[in-house]
């Protein structure tokens, strides 16, 4: 690998060279990682990720759709019931008979 030099500007902006960039694929307005370590700072790109905020109805859903068998089930819909909640009322998939 090689390397060059960047000048850091008065608000701490430093310009990372287009050959960098393009061979990590960070384009402007990307968001970056800046690490410590020893003897310097790795720098690598970000991912940002949408956070689902769950409402009592969505985690009622995941609760009776993830149950593995009757029992699990049961025990789901009497949960649920306990928010207040109607779990028919709720779409979900029930588990497989077995």
């Amino acid at each position: 690998m090689r390397a060059e030099t960047s000048k850091v500007g008065k608000r701490g902006t430093i310009v990372i060279p287009a050959r960098f960039r393009k061979r990590l694929g960070i384009e402007d307005g990307n968001l970056v990682i800046i690490e410590e370590r020893e003897g310097g700072v790795l720098l690598r790109k970000a991912v940002a990720l949408p956070v689902e905020i769950y409402t009592p109805a969505r985690k009622a859903e995941l609760l009776l759709s993830n149950a593995v068998d009757k029992k699990d089930y049961e025990r789901a819909v009497r949960k649920v019931k306990r928010t207040g909640l109607d779990p028919e009322k709720i779409p979900h998939r029930k588990p497989a008979k077995r």
